[in-house]
C-alpha cells in the first residue's frame, strides 16, 4: 500500500457527542470528521441516525480503541465482523486503530498499553494486522501511542519500531503529532529525528491534540489546545511528508465546534505557510470520498 491509495480529506475534527445536533443543523465548514468506531458499533438508535446524517454531507474515517492489536489473547472475530459491518454500511477512506494492547485473558484493561520494541514483537503484531486486514478487505492504519515507561528488553528505538511493522505488514501509519512530542518529553528522546525517520509512504494521516503538563512528565489528555510545541513539530511534518490529512482531537473540557474549527483552519494555515509550492485540493464538503484502492494479501 502507499500514500496514494488514499484520498487526501483535508483538516477535520473528531465527532463528539456534543456536537452532533450544531453539526447536523448547520453543516460546519469543515473537511472531514473521524469517528470512534466503538460509539457506532450498536444495532440502531440515535448514534447511527446521526452518523447516516453526517456521512450525507462529509467524508469521515473510523478511528477504533479497541482492536488490541499487540494483545497475545486471539483476535476478537466478534468485534472485527462489526467492524467490517459499520465500515461497508459508512464506507469510511480508511480504518485505524492504536500500535498497542488493551488487555489480556479476555480482560479490557481500557487503556492504550505500550509494547516492547523487539523483534518478536514486530513479528507478533505483523501477523495480526495482516490478519485484520484479510478480515476487512482493505488496509488499515496504526497509530503511535503515547507512553510513560519503557520495557528493559526493548532493542530499537519507537519509530525504528513502528516503521518495521508498517513495512512488513503493509498498512498505513496515523502519525500522532501530539503522541511523538508526550513520548520524547517523558523518554527524553529527539522528537524531530521521529519525524524524520518515518516512511513517508507510510504516513496517511495525522493527530493533533493538546495534553497536560505534569512537570516532570507529560500526560496526554486531549483537553487542552494544541500547544506551540506541537504545532513546531507538525510544521516538520509538514515540510517532510507533504499533503497528509490532519484531524484535531479533543476529547475532554471539549470547547465549542468553532475553536475545534477553528483549529483545523490552523493546520491548513501553517501546511499552507510551510510548503507553499504544495498542491492538494480541499475536498468538497458533499458527496462521498473515493474508497482507497481493493486491498488483497
Amino acid at each position: 500500500m502507499k500514500r496514494t491509495d488514499f484520498p487526501m480529506l483535508g483538516y477535520g475534527v473528531g465527532l463528539r457527542r456534543q456536537h452532533y445536533s450544531h453539526v447536523l443543523e448547520t453543516r460546519p465548514k469543515v473537511d472531514w470528521f473521524e469517528v470512534i468506531s466503538e460509539n457506532f458499533m450498536v444495532a440502531g438508535g440515535r448514534a447511527l441516525e446521526v452518523l447516516e446524517g453526517v456521512r450525507a454531507n462529509y467524508p469521515i474515517a473510523m478511528h477504533g480503541v479497541s482492536m488490541s492489536i499487540g494483545s497475545t489473547d486471539p483476535l476478537n472475530r466478534s468485534y472485527l465482523q462489526q467492524l467490517s459491518d459499520l465500515a461497508r454500511r459508512f464506507e469510511p477512506a480508511w480504518i485505524s486503530d492504536h500500535l498497542c494492547w488493551t488487555g489480556v485473558g479476555g480482560r479490557n484493561l481500557h487503556d492504550l498499553l505500550p509494547l516492547p520494541y523487539t523483534e518478536e514483537a514486530i513479528g507478533h503484531v505483523v501477523a495480526r494486522i495482516r490478519n485484520v486486514q484479510d478480515e476487512l478487505e482493505r488496509p488499515i492504519l496504526i497509530e503511535n501511542v503515547s507512553s510513560y515507561m519503557a520495557f528493559a528488553d526493548s532493542t530499537m528505538t519507537e519509530w525504528e519500531f513502528i516503521s518495521a511493522i508498517a513495512n512488513e505488514a503493509d498498512c498505513g501509519i496515523l502519525l500522532d503529532i501530539n503522541n511523538i512530542f508526550v513520548s520524547a518529553f517523558n523518554h527524553r528522546f529527539d522528537a524531530n529525528e521521529y519525524i524524520d525517520a518515518v516512511p513517508a509512504e507510510r504516513v496517511v494521516q495525522y493527530h493533533l491534540a493538546g495534553h497536560s503538563d505534569h512537570g516532570t512528565y507529560l500526560l496526554d489528555t486531549h483537553d487542552h489546545p494544541v500547544r506551540d510545541e506541537v504545532w513546531t513539530l507538525y510544521e516538520r511534518a509538514a515540510r517532510r511528508f507533504g499533503a497528509v490529512s490532519a484531524l484535531v482531537e479533543w476529547d475532554d473540557n471539549i470547547p465549542e465546534f468553532a475553536e475545534l474549527a477553528q483549529t483545523a483552519d490552523r493546520a491548513r494555515a501553517v501546511f499552507d505557510t510551510t510548503t507553499p509550492k504544495a498542491k492538494h485540493d480541499s475536498p468538497k464538503r458533499t458527496g462521498k470520498p473515493a474508497l482507497p484502492a481493493d486491498y488483497r494479501a
